[in-house]
């Protein structure tokens, strides 16, 4: 019998190159997804229309907070999985509007809990992010790390979202993944990150705005290698884990079925290099206005993926200059549009 996958968040740049992956497996999709402007909704219709070419694919445009049709689309489609995508995504934006953090990234995420509680799903696979790590400065970020000092108000909303989800598969023995990606960037990506609005404006001979002279780095991830990692893990849900003993915890393991992970390159890169890649591609020249670092950024993310290699055998394959010569070849023929 064909597996049904439940994907909010579906029309987001994760949440579409998934599920066009699962289609084209032969998996049956229902997405979900609210289409709301924080950016570009054109290519946001862009993604759908691609996916809605596929016949296992059906749509519904509904907010999260929307419970009783959250629960009916539940009761209707009886999803095997949930893939839970759908947030409030951009750090620096949410300085600006916290409020739609709170309401998308928190209280969204209930309804889709409860959903999956009273549906008794096999597999529950929550999206969170390398921000929660905030003031951790022990490089390789590793999941049994302390992720309690958030930077962001927007890493507060995903540990937040984290902790909800832990207490549901505590409460009600739902098997649940969260998943940590680290700086995640391909085709089809969200205009509001660096990569793409870097790409944008040297395409179009403006000047881009670079934070801290370049130097800070991040741990670029391949969507490709993102969305292996989450097909893999479908069929892999977390069991119960024993008590531990002693005065130490491992947050990152739980008597609960629930189970973290990071998802990243494992090879942080900084500003510069992904400057002069893009530069590279496009055959033109940035022009560069250094400015400080903002507030609520952090100097390097760098994920530790040995959960996932265990679990799974993860291990991303693309890197960095591949990644971005694909971003940018997508960009010239499409991504210039939007």
């Amino acid at each position: 019998m064909t597996k049904k996958i439940l994907i909010s968040g579906a029309a987001g740049f994760l949440g579409f190159s998934t599920s066009k992956r699962l289609l084209e497996e032969g998996f049956k999709v229902l997405g979900i997804d609210n289409l709301n402007p924080y950016y570009s909704v054109r290519l946001k219709e862009a993604r759908l229309k691609i996916l809605s070419s596929y016949t296992e694919f059906l749509f519904e445009k509904v907010d999260l907070i929307d419970k009783m049709r959250i629960e009916a689309l539940f009761l209707d489609f009886k999803p095997q999985c949930v893939i839970h995508y759908a947030a409030q995504a951009g750090v620096r934006y949410s300085l600006i509007d916290p409020y739609s953090y709170a309401q998308s990234n928190v209280s969204g995420s209930i309804p889709i809990l409860e959903s999956c509680r009273k549906g008794g799903i096999e597999h529950f696979i929550l999206a969170s992010s390398s921000s929660v790590y905030g003031m951790n400065r022990i490089i390789p970020f590793k999941v049994n790390h302390p992720a309690d000092h958030p930077v962001s108000i927007y890493a507060a909303t995903k540990k937040a979202a984290e902790l909800i989800a832990h207490a549901y598969s505590h409460l009600f023995e739902i098997p649940i993944s969260c998943l940590r990606f680290f700086t995640v960037y391909g085709p089809w990506g969200r205009p509001d990150m660096a990569y793409y609005k870097f790409t944008q404006s040297i395409y179009s001979e403006q000047p881009i705005e670079v934070y801290a002279e370049g130097k800070l780095k991040r741990d670029y991830t391949y969507v490709d290698d993102v969305v292996e990692a989450v097909i893999r893990l479908i069929d892999s849900p977390p069991k119960k884990g024993k008590e531990q003993l002693g005065d130490f915890t491992d947050p990152s393991i739980s008597t609960a079925p629930f189970r973290i992970h990071n998802v990243g390159n494992r090879q942080p890169e900084d500003i510069i290099t992904l400057v002069k890649l893009i530069e590279n591609y496009l055959g033109k020249k940035a022009h560069i206005k250094f400015l400080p670092m903002p507030p609520g950024d952090v100097e390097c993310t760098y994920a530790d993926t040995t959960t996932l290699e265990k679990e799974i055998g993860y291990s991303p394959k693309t890197s960095l200059e591949e990644g971005i010569r694909r971003f940018v070849q997508w960009f010239c023929t499409e991504g210039y549009r939007f």
